[in-house]
């Protein structure tokens, strides 16, 4: 799992890559990134893309100066955090947490 950050100098944005390696989800058939960025809406949720390693990456672009809590759902089933996530707060929902990007 891996989180990437690029400011952009000519605007206020932050390219965020968001990547999960093959060994984390084994033999999904899809991986979904939800979190506060898309309202935490499963019909709005980041497809992460396959790639040829099967790994998935997906990128997004965010406003800086901001934190942004995320999740990432795999096969509509399996809720994971992000390993390399900047922190991590509670989810509000039993024991879990959500993973924090901070930009």
């Amino acid at each position: 799992m891996a989180l990437s950050k690029q400011y952009l100098k000519s605007k206020p944005i932050c390219k965020v890559t968001f990547s999960l390696p093959a060994d984390a989800v084994s033999d999904a058939k899809q991986v979904a990134l939800l979190g506060d960025f898309n309202n935490w809406n499963s019909e709005e949720a980041t497809a992460l893309k396959k790639q040829k390693d099967g790994s998935y990456k997906a990128t997004l672009e965010l406003e800086p100066g901001k934190e942004y809590q995320f999740r990432y759902c795999i096969d509509g089933e399996k809720w994971m955090n992000d390993s390399e996530a900047d922190k991590y707060v509670p989810a509000g929902v039993a024991s879990e947490e959500n993973s924090v990007v901070t930009l």
